[in-house]
């Protein structure tokens, strides 16, 4: 009974690698070699270590499925070289790029045509990330409460898909954390002295959205600000 087991599940095992096999037989159509480079938008200075992740597009119905296609990285300078899965029926390929303290994670779409015409020149810019201290200071005594909620988007892009935030309470407020959901930053009290470190695009427009609730009405504000790379750029709101 043992060996019977035995050798049932060593079937099993070559039927799962054999269907494996069978499946990149059907979804792949030879390699294309491709050549390139990571570079920072603004420098032009190349990034070594960035990790990269290829998917072909295939649609399906009225969507598109990724099917992996490869993996790489840019070496000490900046640059790769890699030979590329073509995917079958795929017209469109998603090339994204790892995220990390420097720079944001970043997903290019490429078209089949676009990509085989630049296989060997292909380049992908990313934007550097500066870091941003957000001061907020509750001065006014009337009245006793109020609410304040904040979001921001940095070159269009949310806070939330942007960089992780992290917040400091000093003030006394119903909400220690100054958290009401998963998508809000909010403080209800009376006395509010917080400090929010996080990270914004370096030398792009990032928008601070702000929302008073007080004395049963709502005002809307917005701040436009530009923060410089390789520093800390600090900005202030008192209410």
């Amino acid at each position: 009974m043992r060996k019977t087991n035995f050798v049932s599940l060593k079937l099993l095992i070559i039927i799962s690698f054999a269907s494996v096999a069978l499946k990149g037989c059907v979804n792949t159509e030879g390699t294309l070699k491709i050549k390139g480079k990571v570079i920072d938008e603004m420098t032009k200075d190349q990034i070594p270590g960035k990790e990269i992740i290829v998917k072909g597009l295939i649609k399906n119905n009225d969507k598109l499925d990724p099917i992996d296609a490869g993996q790489f990285s840019t070496d000490s300078s900046g640059c790769f070289s890699y030979s590329l899965r073509k995917v079958k029926d795929a017209r469109y390929y998603n090339f994204s790029i790892s995220g990390d303290s420097d720079y944001a994670f970043k997903t290019r779409t490429m078209g089949l045509m676009e990509l085989e015409q630049n296989a060997k020149y292909l380049l992908f810019s990313l934007c550097k990330l500066t870091d941003l201290t957000i001061r907020i200071n509750r001065k006014s005594k009337i009245p006793a409460f109020d609410t304040l909620a904040l979001s921001w988007e940095s070159n269009g892009v949310d806070e939330r898909f942007l960089y992780p935030y992290k917040i400091n309470n000093y003030g006394k407020t119903n909400n220690p954390f100054g958290l009401t959901s998963d998508t809000e930053l909010r403080w209800i009290g009376g006395t509010v002295n917080t400090t929010i470190n996080t990270k914004v695009f370096a030398d792009k427009r990032t928008k601070l959205l702000w929302e008073l609730d007080r004395n049963g009405k709502r005002k809307e504000l917005i701040d436009s600000i530009t923060c410089k790379r390789d520093i800390v750029n600090v900005f202030y709101f008192t209410y």
